[in-house]
């Protein structure tokens, strides 16, 4: 995967200035408290946080014709403006592992419904000697959650 050369260069300069870079990716469709912390977490286990956005055609092709919720546009646009992220980068694969060979991050994140084992990308990052990490989900916390919730009417006041 060839990347942007704004791209490139921001990673060469962090790479040049010593930086840890952090990679995650995912839909992030409907951000949430859940996601916020998630990166939070992310971003701290190093100097930089590069997140790789699954494209729309992507969303459609993992998740059904009912997604995205929203277009990937504004997800990497609402992404971009947190202050935990570095870098946004989307990607039109069904998995992320081109995106990931081209960023060669020193570290590897998912949440915690990721076992290690099962992260696309883990032998690229250990290989480098780089480390993958499972984060624990936040219970209580999801796109699929709030958009039934939103669906069906329901304000987050009501009881589950």
């Amino acid at each position: 995967m060839m990347l942007e050369p704004s791209t490139r260069a921001a990673l060469d300069a962090w790479r040049a200035a010593g930086e840890r870079i952090v990679f995650t990716n995912g839909v992030f469709d409907l951000l949430h408290r859940g996601h916020v912390e998630y990166l939070a977490e992310a971003r701290a286990l190093g100097d930089r946080l590069v997140v790789g956005v699954n494209s729309d055609a992507s969303v459609r092709r993992l998740k059904g014709a009912a997604r995205p919720l929203v277009a990937a546009a504004d997800r990497v646009a609402v992404l971009a403006a947190l202050r935990a992220v570095d870098l946004v980068v989307g990607f039109d694969d069904d998995t992320p592992l081109r995106l990931i060979e081209a960023v060669l991050p020193d570290v590897l994140v998912k949440g915690g419904d990721w076992p290690i084992e099962r992260i696309v990308g883990r032998e690229v990052v250990e290989a480098r000697g780089g480390r993958v990490l499972s984060l624990p989900i936040r219970e209580g916390h999801s796109t699929t959650g709030l958009a039934e919730r939103i669906r069906a009417g329901r304000s987050a006041l009501d009881p589950l």
